[in-house]
């Protein structure tokens, strides 16, 4: 089996157990507990800071092992390496897996995803007809539109070959539904030609049960308590599979690892009898008057406005007040290291989250941010200004945003109050020139 890795020290000092290692215990008061019932309201942007910074950690060793795996395969359709996300509750599931991979917003704007390998959107925010982050939990098998409608065309032989396995096992012969589709993914992820095989990454509540049997994880995070070493050997359980079983020159297995975040695992650790617990009771809710179509509320189309903007330029005097020091003490810790019971360790940190690339996304949200909350900087109604904004966000960073500790730039996007903080410096120092008024 695969050698998991845990974490056995990091760079905050003062806690017997290393932050991401029972992970849940700092950020589970700011987590949602229940189930989802229609749509989420919480926005994903919004989950904490140390659950970000973990999975920034995490996906930047996963990007190191995707391109290794990509570059001795030798091909770009081989089965890539999986990272799974353990939730809490379906309600956590939901906002992790947008997090990840992207989502479309209430107001029909588009959101990328934060983990780009993990993205099931284009740059234009079309739906990819092959997904890359499969979400399943109760919720979502039961929402009808788990699966976009391209997709059983461009899966169209792999559905065929379901199919006809399934009818030869049971003698079902009717099209599969969604759900017999999603499960399917599910249960063959990491398996060439088959319905998951180019799944890079699992979000689930509890769903991945003792036969699911993938043998392509090799990055566990865990979103969740863990009350019991039982429960912790399940979940790690699920990374064990090895992938290969050829003899290296000395007639051994190569060493092969799972690393993993959130999870309490002690190796030494006597196993632990849970006693069985009664089923909640369920609640049917549904509609008891259906005929009240007589109480629709119509309201008047409009076709479109035209918007005549005037002349505004956006101008920005820092001082010594503009700056900003960001450390680990505000996102929680930025190397962590792991290691096994045995084999060899492996440390954890944030380089990969530097670059041009991050930091112009950096100050995308700040310039974003600028323009919906901060009308002191006079932009709350001039969208016109969102390019002058980016601009300055772009000087305030390369001169008066001091990081330290490992941490760069991107970890601003880590939490509301951190990127408030730095739209409160740059409003402070900006002013707004008005030449003419706008006119609809």
């Amino acid at each position: 089996m695969k050698l998991p890795r845990v974490p056995v020290s990091d760079n905050v000092p003062g806690d017997e157990m290393p932050v991401y290692r029972e992970l849940w215990r700092h950020i589970g008061k700011e987590m949602p507990h229940g189930s989802r019932r229609g749509p989420v309201k919480t926005d994903p942007l919004s989950l904490p800071a140390k659950l970000k910074t973990a999975l920034d950690m995490l996906y930047g060793h996963y990007e190191a092992t995707f391109r290794m795996w990509r570059a001795a395969a030798g091909a770009v359709d081989a089965p890539p390496p999986c990272f799974i996300v353990v939730c809490n509750s379906t309600a956590t599931s939901k906002l992790v897996a947008d997090y990840i991979a992207g989502f479309e917003r209430a107001d029909g704007g588009f959101e990328e995803g934060r983990l780009p390998l993990f993205a099931n959107f284009d740059e234009e925010g079309n739906r990819l007809p092959r997904m890359r982050t499969l979400l399943i939990d109760s919720r979502q098998l039961e929402s009808g539109d788990a699966l976009d409608k391209r997709f059983r065309d461009a899966a169209a032989a792999e559905i065929e070959r379901f199919r006809a396995e399934r009818a030869a096992r049971s003698g079902e012969t009717a099209a599969p539904s969604d759900e017999d589709l999603l499960r399917e993914v599910m249960n063959t992820v990491g398996k060439p030609d088959r319905l998951g095989g180019g799944i890079r990454c699992v979000v689930s509540v509890g769903m991945l049960t003792e036969g699911w049997d993938a043998n392509t994880v090799t990055h566990v995070l865990g979103v969740r308590a863990f009350s019991t070493q039982l429960l912790c050997e399940q979940v790690v359980g699920r990374a064990l599979r090895r992938q290969s079983y050829d003899l290296n020159e000395e007639g051994l297995f190569d060493a092969e690892y799972a690393d993993v975040l959130g999870v309490p695992f002690d190796f030494t650790a006597k196993p632990v009898v849970v006693k069985p617990r009664p089923p909640r009771t369920t609640v049917r809710v549904r509609a008891v008057r259906p005929d009240r179509d007589a109480l629709e509320i119509r309201f008047p189309r409009v076709d479109g406005y035209h918007l005549e903007l005037p002349e505004d330029i956006a101008e920005a005097a820092f001082t010594a007040d503009s700056r900003f020091e960001l450390t680990k003490d505000m996102i929680g810790p930025t190397e962590t290291d792991l290691h096994g019971v045995a084999g060899a360790g492996v440390r954890f940190d944030l380089r990969h989250t530097g670059g041009q690339e991050r930091e112009q996304r950096v100050a995308y949200e700040i310039a974003s941010r600028l323009l919906t909350r901060w009308p002191e900087a006079g932009a709350a109604t001039r969208n016109h200004l969102f390019l002058q904004l980016r601009v300055i966000a772009g000087q305030w960073m390369a001169d008066y945003l001091v990081c330290r500790d490992g941490v760069y730039p991107a970890q601003l996007l880590h939490g509301a109050g951190l990127l408030d903080t730095a739209c409160e410096r740059i409003a402070a120092a900006i002013a707004v020139r008005t030449n003419g008024g706008a006119t609809i």
